[in-house]
């Protein structure tokens, strides 16, 4: 697959992430109360799931991780926790220095993970789904 299919295809995995993370956390912090800190922690998780299911299904569609399904997505929440400081970091500083974010922090996880996602794109294509499937 062209890397500007991949790409195109793990920038749309992206926004769909972002809308978990964005839409989970908005909901435990605006509606049930949550800390916005630890909101944010499960909110990753549940995002991190959901983009890892479709980069396997779609964006890396013609690559191979040789890993069992459930060691595949444990790698990709590895791989993804070097951006997940990255994001994580970003969401932090801005709800420390702009703390009218504290009642919309799905902007501050939106900047965040704009931010990481490059970090992302580049553990994920290079080291999980690097190696190309062949047909037997």
């Amino acid at each position: 697959m062209r890397l500007s299919r991949e790409i195109t295809l793990f920038a749309i995995g992206g926004v769909g992430g972002l809308v978990v993370d964005a839409g989970i956390v908005q909901l435990l912090v605006g509606i049930e109360d949550w800390n916005p800190y630890l909101a944010r922690v499960l909110s990753f998780l549940l995002a991190a799931t959901f983009t890892w299911w479709w980069n396997r299904r779609h964006t890396f569609a013609a690559r191979r991780s040789n890993r069992a399904a459930h060691a595949e997505w444990l790698h990709w929440v590895g791989l993804m926790s070097f951006g997940a400081v990255i994001n994580y970091g970003i969401y932090v500083l801005l709800l420390m220095n702009f703390p009218m974010l504290h009642r919309w922090p799905a902007v501050a996880a939106a900047a965040g993970s704009a931010v990481a996602a490059l970090v992302n794109f580049s553990t994920a294509r290079g080291v999980l789904f690097k190696a190309t499937k062949t047909s037997s």
